[in-house]
């Protein structure tokens, strides 16, 4: 987890926000296969209750999920927005995240859960922060983290005693340091005045080839442990999915870049040329590059680039909550801000699709697991519409 502060004053004098890049992204304890509802008794490929499977970081473990849109208000409910809200000024993340707030940050609308009927038991095994070291078996250079074992190692045993019918993975953005990326692109904004774009690309460039290298170690480790258990690899998909930008275009900002309303009111302090590179270039080179991991590791791709579309953070087409607008899915953000306050939530919410924005990803993978499992997709919103207005398109 990484983040940053300031306490600089504006040309106005007025305080600006605190600021914080999330880990991954930039999203089951062991014991838990357990929180999918799993029974004890040992099931087999074919056989048992069906279970569909998420693994790796934040973008699909549910971080955000306590947040229905972003709103100014730093008190109560925070204008209906905070679902973690109990009463007065009392806050109970663990309504949305259970025993794993504050760490792995498993919400009750991460994708797996927010995908509908598509399995008898929907497992959650993604932790907020995680690389593909965590993914990866212990036998074979896995790292536990956050207290719990390598992710593999819990795959193993939910595929004991489930039928397994698809597994969704989204891995890779923190070994890109992601996180970092944005932290320096808003530091860019706030503080120095220059643009972040040109020197974070040399960043990614570097690093591309042998993060890749491990995303597909991934997959290698997944299908090796699933068919220890018995499966064969055509029994069972693995979904391979690329992140949703979390700001829009500069042009399609709501917020002018020449003021400090995009930092103290929008919560997206980032310059329009990174605005756009971020957009069109460091999100399609990332979904392209795990494209091409899923093709040769014979995975399903779900490209999710478009995914939020004009509902990011200071889209001219979606709106902070107030009580004039109260959080909706088809007017609201669907990403949560960069620290709205400094009262708001913890620093690892950042920048990650929010409540909304998870129903709208379990939409997709649903629609995918309705096709056949040989074909890759992207997956785009209806605008003014909600998650049921989610649709496939073609993988570009």
């Amino acid at each position: 987890m990484i983040g940053f502060r300031t306490v600089s004053k504006n040309p106005t004098g007025s305080r600006v926000r605190r600021l914080a890049g999330a880990s991954l992204v930039l999203p089951l304890a062991v014991g838990a296969l357990l929180a999918g509802g799993a029974g004890t008794s040992v099931a087999s490929p074919g056989a048992g209750p069906t279970a569909v499977v998420s693994m790796g970081d934040s973008y699909i473990s549910g971080e955000a999920g306590r947040w229905k849109g972003n709103s100014l208000t730093n008190s109560g409910s925070r204008t209906g927005t905070d679902r973690a809200w109990v009463s007065g000024s009392s806050y109970d993340p663990a309504k949305v995240y259970g025993a794993t707030a504050g760490g792995c940050d498993r919400s009750d609308s991460a994708e797996v859960r927010s995908a509908g009927p598509i399995a008898d038991v929907a497992v959650n095994l993604a932790c907020s922060g995680a690389v593909t070291d965590n993914v990866f078996r212990a036998s074979n250079g896995g790292v536990p983290f956050k207290g719990e074992a390598p992710q593999a190692d819990q795959l193993a045993g939910v595929a004991r005693t489930n039928d397994v019918k698809v597994i969704a993975l989204s891995v890779g953005g923190n070994d890109l340091g992601f996180a970092d990326i944005i932290k320096e692109c808003a530091y860019d904004f706030v503080l120095w005045g220059s643009y972040c774009y040109d020197d974070q690309q040399e960043v990614v460039n570097g690093q591309m080839d042998a993060v890749m290298a491990k995303v597909g170690k991934s997959v290698d480790e997944i299908r090796a442990v699933m068919r220890t258990a018995g499966y064969a690899d055509s029994s069972y998909r693995i979904v391979l999915q690329s992140y949703p930008s979390p700001i829009p275009r500069g042009a399609e900002n709501r917020y002018t870049q020449s003021d400090w309303s995009r930092l103290n009111t929008g919560g997206c302090p980032f310059w329009n040329k990174d605005s756009d590179w971020a957009r069109d270039s460091l999100v399609p080179q990332i979904a392209g590059r795990l494209k091409a991991v899923a093709a040769a590791k014979g995975a399903q791709f779900l490209d999710l680039r478009d995914m939020m579309q004009g509902r990011e953070v200071c889209a001219k087409a979606s709106k902070q909550v107030t009580t004039a607008a109260p959080a909706s899915a088809k007017t609201s953000e669907w990403a949560r801000w960069i620290d709205s306050s400094e009262t708001q939530g913890p620093i690892q919410e950042d920048m990650h699709p929010n409540y909304f924005g998870q129903l709208a990803a379990g939409r997709c993978l649903a629609l995918v697991y309705a096709q056949p499992a040989s074909g890759n997709f992207g997956c785009r919103n209806t605008a003014g519409g909600d998650q049921s207005g989610m649709y496939l398109t073609p993988a570009s």
